[in-house]
């Protein structure tokens, strides 16, 4: 039972998911949009072949496009562990934002507690566990930066949506081993070919450490990754 009021803007956008696959992801995205109006009429568009499950207005409006029992196309070519085809086993809300094409902004108060009631009634229904609640950009760093440095991933942890390990007050050893980085960044769920190093490290700064977007790996990035390696290891064997 849906506990969360919706508008209903049905997408012609969607499929058939397949064989009862097990649904455990949940993809959150900006709509890059200049308004809601114009990324509505888009997501709805037959021509365009996208859409998304839910919007987020910033109002805090939320509008159901498609049935969460059927596939959205929101993903588009992306990978998360390994694996790709992820419409048919995740769902996609986006969140009304200009992005970084037309003027991206933090988003509202009301939208975040929005956001809130839905992710924790989407998680509700559906066995998806905190490790795979990503972002646009986390499944196709090579292509997207949403939801972008400025969203709010803590406070999403802090309601039971997501992964937001503190900052260690420690100071970053003073070298790291790259291949061992790398190979952090696989464990938590990120596909890492060698071409996509760089945006990869991007994607992960844009989330975990915001203040630095720019896919070099320092000294700090490094830690920061193996502290989200940590706390996603834990989060799996459910130690915490």
């Amino acid at each position: 039972m849906n506990l969360v009021e919706l508008c209903e803007r049905p997408s012609p956008n969607h499929d058939r998911r397949g064989d009862a696959p097990r649904i455990d992801m949940l993809v959150l995205h900006y709509t890059g949009m200049p308004t809601a109006a114009a990324a509505l009429e888009r997501l709805c568009d037959p021509a365009a072949r996208v859409s998304s499950h839910y919007v987020v207005g910033e109002d805090g409006t939320i509008w159901r496009l498609v049935s969460e029992a059927r596939r959205a196309f929101h993903a588009g070519r992306s990978c998360w562990a390994g694996k790709s085809d992820l419409n048919r086993i995740s769902i996609g809300v986006e969140i009304v934002n200009p992005g970084h094409e037309w003027g991206y902004c933090p988003f509202p108060e009301a939208q975040m507690a929005a956001l809130e009631r839905l992710g924790r009634d989407i998680l509700a229904r559906h066995p998806i566990p905190s490790h795979r609640v990503v972002g646009h950009s986390d499944i196709a760093p090579d292509r997207k930066t949403d939801p972008g440095e400025l969203f709010d991933w803590a406070r999403l942890a802090r309601a039971g949506i997501g992964i937001w390990p503190a900052a260690s007050s420690r100071p970053p050893a003073a070298s790291f081993d790259r291949a061992r980085v790398i190979g952090d960044l696989r464990a938590i769920g990120y596909c890492t070919p060698p071409a996509l190093e760089e945006p990869v490290i991007a994607a992960f700064q844009r989330r975990f450490r915001p203040a630095r977007c720019d896919g070099l790996l320092d000294r700090e990035t490094a830690a920061r990754i193996a502290e989200v390696r940590a706390a996603y290891d834990q989060r799996r064997a459910g130690l915490n």
